[in-house]
């Protein structure tokens, strides 16, 4: 097993090398960037989603704006748009400020280095170094992956092994119906609906809108920080988790499904075991193993994806928020970093799938495979 995860945290370098590789490739071609970001502010203007910049992104550059001071020549000929009138001189100074005086492929082999190091730099335009920007945004992120999950496999479990025990009943059809719809309707909508009817909207006044807690929550003793905490994340989770228990429920069914047909199960019932001793000595370990398996990207997908609009929704200051305006704010310097923080630690919870495999099932041998 030791050879096997050997290899496996190896072969995670290329990737993630391929990765970044791929991400830093498209952002040459993307419009805008983070000098004529600077050339549209000092010249009023918002950033133009359709600006051209050949500079392209950049890894590690300072935040900081020099002033605009010195010569007016014309730039007509800059490769910025909007950046007329503006000294060309400046214009270089925001292009070292930036990394853009540099190669491509010297930034790119710049970034992996420092990366490598886990040396991420700082925001452009925050003022703030990014390892304490994302620290500061992850507490809601991971209340919101982390809790989504639990409750998700929580019920998903149970009521998927009592629809496969129940297959073909009154109780498997309605419940197939509820789950079905429940997928079908869109998280935010769902969020909207519960803000009308339970924050204030139309109706009901009874949880909050913003933040993860409330202003007092220093104040409060630790059961009324944590009833707080709840309080706060009712309305967000349950517009999330509308939609995670079908995927996972009908995996749980079919999974046992599956095994419940199959011969050992026939063997096990004629020696005359009871129901529930063949259902969860025998059937549920090798079910469960499939079930395993999407765990990571389930969580993987709650803590990092489709939490963007439930964040803006409910006023919570996450990474789904973060990484959006990175992007309009051409903030590449957080953009990179969180894309490699957040590709390290997917590919970590792969590998710690496959580890709770063979703890889940010893006769699961990887050592034997080839990678």
């Amino acid at each position: 097993m030791g050879a096997y995860i050997l290899r496996r945290l190896l072969l995670m370098i290329p990737t993630l090398v391929g990765i970044m590789a791929v991400n830093f490739f498209i952002i040459q071609f993307a419009p805008g960037g983070p000098v004529e970001r600077v050339i549209a502010q000092l010249q009023g203007n918002d950033v133009s989603a359709t600006a051209r910049i050949s500079g392209g992104s950049s890894d590690m550059a300072p935040g900081a704006v020099h002033d605009a001071s010195g010569g007016g020549m014309d730039s007509a000929g800059s490769k910025y748009r909007g950046a007329q009138g503006l000294d060309p001189e400046f214009i270089k100074e925001l292009e070292a400020q930036f990394g853009f005086d540099k190669p491509p492929v010297e930034r790119f082999l710049g970034m992996l280095w420092d990366y490598a190091r886990f040396d991420f730099g700082e925001s452009y335009f925050r003022d703030i170094r990014i390892i304490d920007l994302i620290a500061e945004k992850m507490p809601v992120s991971i209340s919101l992956g982390l809790w989504m999950t639990l409750i998700s496999y929580a019920v998903s479990i149970p009521l998927g092994i009592r629809k496969a025990v129940s297959d073909g009943s009154t109780f498997d059809v309605w419940t197939s119906g509820v789950i079905v719809i429940a997928y079908a309707i869109p998280g935010f909508l769902f969020a909207v609906l519960l803000i009308v009817l339970f924050a204030g909207g139309s109706f009901l006044d009874l949880f909050p809108l913003r933040g993860l807690t409330s202003e007092n929550w220093e104040s409060l003793s630790w059961p009324a920080r944590i009833l707080d905490y709840f309080w706060h994340l009712a309305l967000p989770l349950a517009a999330m988790v509308l939609s995670a228990f079908a995927t996972t429920t009908l995996l749980t069914k079919n999974s046992f499904l599956d095994e419940i047909r199959k011969q050992y199960v026939v063997t096990a019932r004629s020696k005359g075991l009871s129901e529930r001793k063949v259902l969860y000595s025998h059937v549920f370990r090798n079910a469960m193993l499939i079930v395993v398996a999407g765990f990571p990207g389930a969580f993987i997908s709650s803590f990092f994806a489709g939490s963007l609009l439930i964040e803006t929704i409910f006023s919570l200051d996450g990474l789904g928020l973060l990484g959006f305006e990175s992007v309009i704010n051409r903030d590449y310097a957080v953009v990179f970093a969180t894309l490699y923080i957040f590709s390290l630690m997917g590919l970590l919870v792969n590998l710690l799938s496959d580890l709770t495999y063979t703890w889940i099932d010893p006769r699961i041998d990887f050592e034997s495979r080839e990678v």
